[in-house]
């Protein structure tokens, strides 16, 4: 098993826009061969020196895979393609970690 943390970066003011999308696609991806889990967090403000944010236009995507070969057959998938367009103008940046439990 991998656990994938996706940090996505919006335009800002569009983090509602970005998950109405991101929730419609939910659904496809846990459908898919190898998904465990799939879903997005924001970030909430428990008021701790150590924590960076909040950062309101960040959203931060937890997934945990049977494979890391499954990740790159999500990747892949139709449905991810259709939702990179969906999302092009609002996403300004993303940032992928790919972890093993230890």
């Amino acid at each position: 098993m991998i656990h994938v943390i996706a940090t996505i970066e919006l335009a800002p003011g569009t983090r509602t826009k970005f998950l109405e999308h991101f929730h419609n696609l939910v659904p496809e991806v846990l459908e898919e061969k190898g998904c465990i889990s799939y879903g997005p967090t924001i970030d909430v403000d428990a008021k701790l020196d150590v924590q960076i944010g909040p950062r309101d236009n960040v959203v931060t995507v937890v997934e945990a895979w049977e494979s890391v070969e499954a990740l790159h057959a999500h990747l892949a998938a139709p449905h991810m393609d259709a939702y990179r367009e969906k999302v092009k103008d609002i996403v300004v940046g993303m940032q992928i970690q790919v972890l093993s439990p230890a």
